[in-house]
């Protein structure tokens, strides 16, 4: 899953997602005062423009220089967004985020692999600044067709009840459950349930 794979993945159509936001961050995270959110793995833009419009300063990354372009494009025809998201690629397996910098870190679906030391792990965690929310999404693995037709190992990433488990014990875990989908799952796929994670960073 490198950055050639996403490019790729990205190309083979004219708009690979909804182009709507999830619905899970905007469960949870309709309620957050806005300020400085970092979008991990933010594809074609969806949740960084819905933030945006609600007033969030947003720094947009992903691994794709496809993806990026594609949600840059968008937001140029948006309104409400002006000056209000920094599209960046960045590979944050390699280049953590800045430390303490973002009241928000969301990551939806993103496929952070496993490592021993946590190294990627704990650079989002160390982004969220103090009272800030890590907002982590994942799908459900028994949703999940088996790994021989994923051509991955989906248990090589974390999920969000991993990270939960590895959390000091001052974050304050305000969820970490599996739920149903709110929407559709994707064509050709059988996501009907999410994993997710919100903790809350002490002050």
């Amino acid at each position: 899953m490198d950055a050639q794979y996403w490019d790729e993945k990205y190309g083979g159509s004219d708009q690979l997602f909804s182009g709507a936001p999830n619905p899970v961050l905007v469960a949870e995270a309709a309620g957050l005062a806005p300020g400085q959110a970092l979008d991990v793995g933010c594809g074609e833009g969806a949740d960084a423009l819905w933030l945006a419009r609600r007033g969030w300063r947003v720094t947009a990354v992903d691994i794709s220089r496809t993806a990026l372009e594609r949600a840059a494009a968008t937001a140029a025809a948006a309104d409400g967004v002006e000056g209000r998201v920094a599209w960046a690629r960045t590979d944050l397996t390699a280049t953590p985020p800045p430390v303490g910098a973002f009241d928000l870190v969301s990551a939806h679906y993103f496929p952070l692999p496993r490592e021993r030391q946590h190294t990627a792990l704990r650079g989002l965690l160390a982004a969220v600044a103090p009272g800030g929310t890590l907002l982590f999404t994942g799908h459900d693995l028994a949703d999940l067709p088996p790994r021989e037709e994923l051509g991955i190992d989906p248990y090589d990433y974390y999920q969000p009840g991993d990270i939960a488990e590895l959390l000091d014990d001052d974050w304050a875990v305000l969820v970490d459950e599996t739920r149903p989908r709110t929407t559709p799952a994707p064509a050709g796929t059988h996501h009907t349930h999410d994993t997710v994670l919100r903790a809350r960073r002490p002050r």
